[in-house]
């Protein structure tokens, strides 16, 4: 049976003014809630040249013991105007109460990661379980992800990469700042 959508906010889209408290098992990552931005470096041996790009990474929550992930890169000239759009990627973040991380992450590219690890200190420390990819997608065989509170509003991100027959080793960092509440999404 169809029911029409009723004009109401549902229960885990509130309003700004109305967000429900983060659950207690996201304490380790509460620093962490908000959009941050930012620019960074990036570069792997089957590249033809390193690059620089800008990021945006949320983090956001409703209530459960989770947080929603969301990362955009664009690339950037060599006078840091955008390029192109890079790399996209969303995903949920679980959090255990002994404060492993459970990472579900998935790119527009036809990959799916799930990644654990810890978060402690101001710091989450992920690195590949599992990696699925459909038949089209390019050969990733492992990552790490570090991303690291270096003062209440600055995120450092560091990525390894294991991809297309090399070993794991540096791909991408990035210095990302806290965006203020409001400003909207994009360069």
């Amino acid at each position: 049976m169809n029911h029409p959508v009723r004009d109401v906010p549902f229960p885990d889209a509130p309003s700004t003014d109305a967000l429900p408290a983060p659950h207690p098992l996201l304490a380790p990552v509460t620093g962490f809630l908000g959009t941050w931005r930012g620019t960074g470096s990036g570069g792997y041996p089957t590249l033809e040249a390193d690059f620089t790009y800008a990021q945006e990474v949320t983090f956001s929550h409703d209530g459960r013991p989770f947080l929603a992930y969301e990362a955009r890169a664009w690339l950037l000239d060599a006078d840091g105007n955008p390029l192109r759009p890079s790399a996209r990627e969303a995903g949920w973040w679980r959090l255990q109460p002994d404060g492993r991380v459970e990472a579900l992450i998935t790119q527009p590219t036809g990959i799916a990661e799930i990644l654990s690890g810890h978060a402690r200190d101001g710091a989450v420390d992920l690195a590949t379980e599992q990696v699925s990819r459909t038949s089209t997608a390019k050969e990733v065989d492992a990552t790490r992800r570090r991303y690291t509170l270096t003062a209440p509003d600055t995120l450092a991100f560091v990525h390894d990469l294991a991809a297309v027959g090399r070993p794991l080793q540096h791909h991408l960092s990035a210095g990302l700042r806290r965006t203020p509440p409001g400003r909207g999404a994009g360069l």
